[in-house]
């Protein structure tokens, strides 16, 4: 479909080039007429304008169908691949719950420094029971993750000078 696509195209820009070069080259429109029948120069004109008007009519309309085509082909297969997609989400989340399942450890604690309620039992995966820290946050004494800020972190250079590390 793509070769067929590109032959239309290209036989659309030949098309334009010799319809504008027929229409602003009269020597080359008038020796182009002359080649027809011994019609007058009027019927020959009129004859050659009206062949020219149906060729682009036609190169047009097989460029149209061919991009109608071309776009019908592009957006089934792209909903093909969103499907294919939908479905290899739906299987790894059925895989991420099927391991999961057994996993959660339930703790209990009271309330935090920014008086959050945690009298309700939380539950933490066993990644986070077993004390693993990302390097986004830090862990104050009640377990409980804290962002760092950029106010805070020594390595930026609005931090005061004693608290920044030597580079």
């Amino acid at each position: 479909m793509l070769a067929l696509k590109r032959i239309v195209t290209v036989a659309v820009m030949v098309y334009l080039l010799l319809a504008l070069l027929f229409i602003l080259a009269p020597a080359v429109r008038t020796s182009v007429m002359g080649m027809g029948t011994g019609l007058s120069e009027l019927a020959q004109e009129s004859a050659f304008y009206r062949t020219l008007f149906i060729i682009g009519a036609i190169i047009l309309a097989l460029h149209l169908v061919t991009e109608n085509l071309d776009s019908v082909m592009l957006r089934r297969s792209v909903s093909q691949h969103e499907m294919k997609i939908n479905e290899l989400k739906a299987k790894l989340y059925d895989q991420q719950q099927r391991n999961s399942a057994g996993t959660p450890v339930v703790t209990q604690t009271s309330r935090t420094i920014d008086g959050r309620n945690l009298d309700a039992p939380t539950t933490i995966t066993q990644s986070q029971a077993a004390g693993t820290v990302s390097t986004t946050e830090h862990r104050t004494a009640d377990h409980l993750p804290q962002p760092t800020f950029p106010q805070s972190d020594p390595s930026l250079t609005n931090t005061p000078p004693a608290e920044r590390p030597p580079l």
